[in-house]
């Protein structure tokens, strides 16, 4: 079994939902999440941040996503078997690109195991 961990623009959402409905992927985690690219972020922001979870304001009021520095993406976390990994992450590329920076990322990280809470059982799909 593996994860697939796909950070594509927030309004990309509905397009993903589908794109992984059709791949025979019904099942995911979509989370609200803050992030930026490549270029630099001053690293005393980034520490503060990553120290007390808030964002800061500017001196002006505003926040760091409002002048731009952190930009609103979703988060889709998506457990599949080995054998659907391909098609799920085709689906995802296919659904998100534009062609431009900022279209997202993805990851792929084996899971070695997984259980039910309701029933404390292993697992296996």
């Amino acid at each position: 079994m593996q994860e697939v961990v796909a950070m594509v623009r927030a309004n990309m959402v509905a397009a993903t939902k589908n794109a992984l409905s059709k791949a025979g992927c019904p099942s995911f985690s979509c989370t609200k999440c803050l992030g930026r690219g490549k270029k630099g972020m001053d690293p005393a922001t980034l520490r503060m941040v990553m120290e007390s979870g808030e964002l800061p304001r500017t001196p002006a009021g505003e926040s760091l996503t409002e002048v731009g520095r952190l930009i609103p993406k979703r988060l889709f976390n998506i457990c599949v078997p080995d054998e659907k990994v391909e098609a799920v992450v085709k689906a995802i590329i296919e659904a998100n690109s534009t062609g431009h920076p900022g279209d997202g990322k993805i990851f792929v990280m084996p899971v070695e195991e997984s259980y039910v809470v309701r029933t404390g059982e292993r697992a296996d799909a």
